[in-house]
């Protein structure tokens, strides 16, 4: 997905807009030594014998390579010089209009009631006011309303609300790129990330945690103690953002896959319907390249990825090390 953010960006400039993905870096922060067995350790070791020149901290260059972070709170860490992040909304109505010009299209507004059948074969979908669209295939990549639409996936996919804090600090340059980047903080214990502040001084921290069982129909509100919580870590963390005041809120929604990775597959009971679902958090990195790969389950291609992203029974629970489970 990296070099294809890359192709994007260039296209993007080539047709007279600008760059929308920021290759900053990446930052990795934790508040123990690194040790065999942990996110932080086992990813630096898997990233340096891949060739990757990454760049590690202790607690001491730490707090002087970027001094928004509280003394004595990380002692160890690294920064990947690749990646970063992407201006999503702006990204999204980019490659909505490249699709338009390519001929897509978009039926907005449409309710998803059901799926059509006919004959033992999915043939189109059926809106909420009982409008009927066919389809030789249909892809349902319907995120976490899958599980709903599709009640034989109840049992191995979740969906769960993550809570979501942007903030609007006094001086945003402190957090802006390359005096600060997109960070991670013990990731695997604490689920804590965020990124550096965008053009607007606004800087997005959020959890990548268990979240809370949700119905994404519900009126989509963060809980009253998630404001708490957060800011008692920005407290311990990054102290000059602890106070800052709150530009706006959200509840992320994931699809969660039993084992944490894609489900894009043919469904092997329901011809003629393609499920692309179980983002587990991580579905907008992998942007430029989910269209390719949900292309070729549709044309019934094998996938690069089709032994892991295969349509599969409830199995043991993932052993994702970057997320936290508490």
């Amino acid at each position: 997905a990296l070099g294809r953010w890359r192709e994007w960006n260039a296209g993007w400039v080539r047709a007279g807009g600008r760059a929308l993905f920021h290759e900053t870096g990446f930052l990795l922060l934790s508040s123990e030594p690194f040790a065999a067995g942990s996110f932080e350790f086992d990813s630096h070791a898997l990233l340096s014998a891949r060739g990757h020149l990454l760049e590690r901290f202790d607690e001491r260059t730490l707090v002087k390579r970027f001094p928004v972070l509280k003394g004595n709170r990380f002692v160890d860490g690294y920064r990947n010089p690749l990646g970063g992040w992407a201006e999503s909304g702006a990204v999204m109505v980019a490659e909505t209009e490249r699709a338009r010009a390519l001929g897509v299209v978009f039926e907005e507004g449409f309710r998803l009631q059901e799926l059509s059948e006919f004959g033992g074969r999915v043939v189109g979908v059926r809106s909420t006011a009982g409008r009927l669209l066919e389809a030789d295939s249909v892809v349902l990549a319907t995120g976490t309303w899958t599980q709903k639409l599709l009640p034989e996936l109840q049992n191995r996919l979740r969906s769960s609300g993550q809570p979501v804090f942007v903030f609007r600090p006094a001086a945003p340059a402190l957090f802006a790129a390359p005096a600060f980047l997109p960070w991670a903080a013990d990731m695997g214990r604490t689920g804590w990330y965020g990124f550096s502040a965008t053009a607007d001084g606004l800087v997005k921290v959020a959890n990548h945690g268990a979240g809370r069982h949700e119905d994404p129909d519900a009126p989509r509100q963060v809980a009253p103690a998630d404001e708490s919580r957060f800011r008692a870590f920005l407290r311990g963390a990054l102290p000059s953002l602890a106070e800052a005041s709150l530009a706006f809120t959200r509840l992320c929604f994931y699809s969660d896959m039993f084992d944490g990775d894609f489900l894009i597959d043919r469904h092997p009971e329901r011809l003629g319907l393609v499920v692309a679902t179980g983002d587990s958090g991580h579905a907008f990195k992998f942007m430029p390249v989910l269209g390719e790969w949900i292309a070729d389950a549709v044309e019934g291609r094998d996938p690069a990825f089709g032994h892991r992203f295969c349509w599969r029974e409830l199995g043991l629970p993932d052993g994702e090390q970057g997320r936290c489970r508490e």
